[in-house]
């Protein structure tokens, strides 16, 4: 028991962590589709050789190898790494070679559980002789996904600043098929549209993304919303506006969510859902928030030594948080005037709405800050309801819950709680259908807001 004690501990230490990618095949699990794809397509822009694996298809070796007392997500993405490296084992035979193969599995710091993630996926693999080799690369919200180690020093600045705009890019897709869908004059035809937009976009993050030649790549998101535009039925009625929060996982797994917006759009929505861009401008800004009370600390203390260390770490976060906000900005200017999308909730705002309300702290973390937050601005914003989407016993949002269903009941604005465990409940589209009647109450009621 002490060996396999001590081996275990080994390979946590040895096989997860941030491995150079060059020469190695990058598998990348598909969470937001798009945004899987385009995180792709830069990794092969700055030379490492990135996919994106099937994904909901081998769920059955997920829940095989899982307890169930794990979130929903950790039962997904570990049924999709196995099935992919079965499959890779089939068709390679004794060609192959599983330290080819790096699993991008990144993690947040605690209390969410997916922090836990990739070292119990770690486990799972060395429970197989033929996969121990199979290394799990993980970036962590610890410093805010830097990615030292994993692209070369020289380049990996630039490569988060290329990932993090194929993020907000990734984002507006996503909102372009949400505010296309509900309104298109033949159905079927946005998700084909998108399905298309988000390949020609993956070859431009490929080709565009080392070379930082971002205004090129906005060139072409222009005439794609301009294509996409063309789409709408200009005679169909405006619909309730529906927003979502929840853990980032689930709200934008179409597979795990049952495709929750499709069927709120089935019933009369119209749906913004949280961006992925919101949690890595949340993660920044909680560094800052660290290096701030840090230094403040350092400054009280008297430890004038460790006062270098505070500054370069403050000024490296809020280095960051500044172009992250300047790539968001220049992305928004330049697809507002041709449609009207949402945009991203202000992150020091949301901070404000907290403290102002008195519901929930930042010094707390987890998603918690960006779902509570998140479901007020929805509230001053003019729209008609809000879904909370989340794992089956997901703390963090199970906090959210309890403290904005009562607020969300006294303003007589629709909510709905949506847990996912990958069980198909009876009940579940009865209680959307419930909640979009309740929306069009309110919609009719109080009309609705542009998304600006």
């Amino acid at each position: 028991m002490e060996a396999q004690k001590s081996a275990t501990f080994h390979s946590l230490s040895e096989n997860v962590g941030q491995f150079n990618l060059r020469g190695k095949i990058c598998l990348i699990p598909e969470m937001n589709r798009i945004g899987a794809h385009l995180i792709a397509g830069t990794f092969r822009s700055f030379g490492a050789n990135a996919l994106v694996m099937e994904t909901y298809k081998g769920l059955d070796l997920g829940k095989e190898f899982t307890s169930g007392k794990e979130c929903f997500p950790c039962q997904v993405t570990t049924g999709d790494i196995l099935l992919y490296l079965k499959k890779e084992q089939e068709r390679l035979g004794d060609n192959f070679h599983p330290e080819d193969y790096v699993f991008f599995m990144p993690e947040s710091e605690g209390p969410c559980r997916f922090g836990m993630y990739n070292k119990y996926q770690r486990i799972v693999l060395d429970a197989f002789p033929e996969l121990r080799k199979v290394r799990i690369g993980a970036l962590t919200s610890e410093n805010s996904y830097a990615l030292n180690g994993m692209i070369e020093k020289e380049r990996a600045r630039d490569f988060r600043k290329a990932a993090y705009f194929s993020v907000v890019i990734g984002d507006i897709l996503d909102r372009l098929l949400w505010r296309i869908r509900p309104y298109e004059s033949e159905e079927g035809a946005t998700d084909d549209f998108i399905e298309r937009s988000m390949i020609t976009m993956a070859d431009y993050f490929e080709s565009y993304g080392a070379k930082k030649d971002f205004d090129r790549i906005l060139d072409r998101l222009e005439e794609m919303i301009e294509e996409g535009k063309a789409l709408i039925d200009p005679a169909m009625p405006s619909k309730p506006l529906i927003g979502i929060v929840g853990e980032i996982y689930l709200r934008t797994h179409v597979h795990s969510n049952q495709d929750v917006i499709r069927m709120l759009e089935r019933y009369g929505a119209e749906v913004v859902n949280a961006s992925i861009a919101e949690w890595v401008d949340y993660t920044t800004y909680d560094r800052v928030r660290e290096a701030k009370t840090s230094l403040r600390l350092k400054l009280k203390q008297f430890r004038l030594d460790e006062l270098k260390s505070c500054l370069k770490q403050l000024l490296n976060y809020g280095g960051d948080m500044l172009y992250q906000h300047i790539r968001l900005e220049q992305a928004y200017k330049r697809v507002e005037p041709l449609l009207d999308l949402a945009r991203d909730h202000g992150i020091a705002d949301m901070e404000k709405t907290l403290t102002r309300h008195d519901l929930y702290s930042f010094a707390l973390g987890t998603e918690a800050c960006l779902s509570i937050a998140g479901i007020m601005e929805y509230m001053q914003g003019g729209y008609n309801g809000v879904v909370n989407v989340y794992p089956f016993t997901c703390m963090p949002s199970t906090i959210t819950s309890s403290i904005m269903r009562p607020i969300m009941n006294r303003n007589k604005i629709p909510f709905l709680d949506a847990a996912y465990d990958g069980t198909y409940q009876p009940g579940r589209e009865a209680a959307i259908r419930t909640f979009m009647y309740q929306a069009h109450q309110h919609f009719k009621k109080h009309g609705r807001k542009k998304h600006r």
